[in-house]
């Protein structure tokens, strides 16, 4: 699973791609371009068992793209000036659960960033300084400040979900 970066093109910022885009989505849309393709890279090879597997306690893989995908979908929502519905919370409170199969997340993850690429765009020509409200205290940012962090905790739980099958996959040395 050992990978070099020589092997593969410039990450999506450095190909000169989305210039139609004002800088905040491209950013972001970006960085769920990167996710995809570290993903495939890093994570596409591990077995439903690695895929689940918890080294030292530590959350798995699984989690982390159940989670990349739904937080975008929370995000997103409130980027869209809305509340989460139910069936949103049910899905945050569900993302540890064990015994999910490599093919139902990766599923899962791929229609979430097509999803989230289409909202990003639909957001692309907004006022990034409008006032946006976030959870149940309806904490104060901005649709800029949304879609930053939308960028900045995806490629967070990326790095998590790399580092995670990384261990799961190393030889048993400690």
């Amino acid at each position: 699973m050992t990978q070099t970066k020589s092997n593969h093109a410039p990450e999506p910022w450095l190909r000169g791609t989305r210039g139609d885009v004002p800088p905040i989505p491209r950013a972001v849309l970006h960085a769920l371009d990167l996710t995809q393709e570290d993903l495939s890279r890093w994570i596409a090879p591990l077995t439903d068992e690695q895929f689940n597997a918890r080294p030292f306690g530590i959350a798995p893989v699984a989690f982390h793209l159940r989670h990349i995908a739904r937080s975008l979908d929370r995000l997103l929502t409130y980027a869209e000036s809305r509340q989460l519905a139910s069936d949103q919370i049910l899905q945050m409170k569900s993302e540890l659960e064990p015994g999910a199969t490599r093919q139902q997340v990766l599923q899962e993850l791929t229609e979430a960033l097509e999803k989230s690429t289409a909202r990003v765009m639909v957001l692309a020509d907004a006022d990034f300084s409008q006032p946006r409200s976030v959870g149940g205290k309806q904490l104060p940012t901005t649709l800029g400040g949304l879609l930053v962090h939308v960028a900045d905790h995806t490629q967070r739980h990326v790095g998590q979900a790399i580092t995670t099958s990384k261990i799961v996959v190393a030889p048993k040395t400690f």
